[in-house]
């Protein structure tokens, strides 16, 4: 199985859990669930409705500053955004908008309207969601069509490191997390697509695509 973030074949095994296996790619960094072990939509949406993401909660919505506060300092006044993967109880797009920025929604389970990808956006975010993508490069570059020159995106995803010990890393225990992406997997993506790249703490990244 070729990486799915850089489609290189050069990677190692690096563990083995619970009989899923786990390759690390020496191209991008990037750590990902063989395919073999991903679940099916059936079983991804079982998993997806156990989430509770409550709008009106103040404690989701002080998780989501880490990504809303530095994008919106970023942002023109009304400008206009996509949130990617934005779940049963879309929230982060409300944050923007009380903010006076327009934003549309999509998510392939709960807001499935794929016409929002007819439209050019000032900013995009992915928050906790390119974990659970099966083909990222895919997605990753759907989405910077979409997005407008010197325009944002921003993801979400805990990073993975060499450093932390993965066996007992709480984050790979959810069925529907198949990808793992280094600091090194997202300069990756910058050099790759040509995109300004600032990379905050080590759960949040804001990419600028140049002109």
């Amino acid at each position: 199985m070729n990486c799915p973030l850089c489609e290189s074949n050069n990677f190692l095994e690096y563990d083995i859990i619970k009989s899923r296996v786990y390759n690390l790619c020496s191209a991008c960094g990037l750590l990902y669930l063989d395919k073999r072990f991903h679940l099916n939509s059936e079983e991804e949406k079982k998993r997806y409705d156990q989430h509770i993401n409550d709008p009106n909660d103040e404690r989701y919505r002080k998780f989501l500053s880490r990504i809303f506060t530095p994008l919106n300092n970023l942002l023109r006044p009304c400008s206009y955004g996509l949130d990617f993967g934005s779940g049963p109880g879309p929230t982060l797009s409300k944050m923007f908008e009380e903010r006076k920025h327009r934003v549309e929604i999509y998510d392939k389970f709960y807001a499935d309207d794929k016409s929002v990808f007819n439209n050019l956006y000032d900013f995009i975010t992915s928050t906790e969601v390119i974990e659970h993508l099966f083909n990222p490069k895919n997605e990753i570059e759907m989405l910077l069509t979409r997005l407008k020159s010197n325009g944002h995106i921003a993801f979400m995803t805990k990073f993975f490191s060499k450093e932390i010990e993965f066996k007992t890393w709480y984050y790979k225990d959810d069925p529907t997390h198949v990808c793992f992406y280094s600091e090194n997997s997202f300069r990756w993506i910058a050099k790759r697509y040509k995109l300004d790249i600032e990379v905050l703490k080590d759960d949040v990244v804001i990419y600028k695509k140049r002109l």
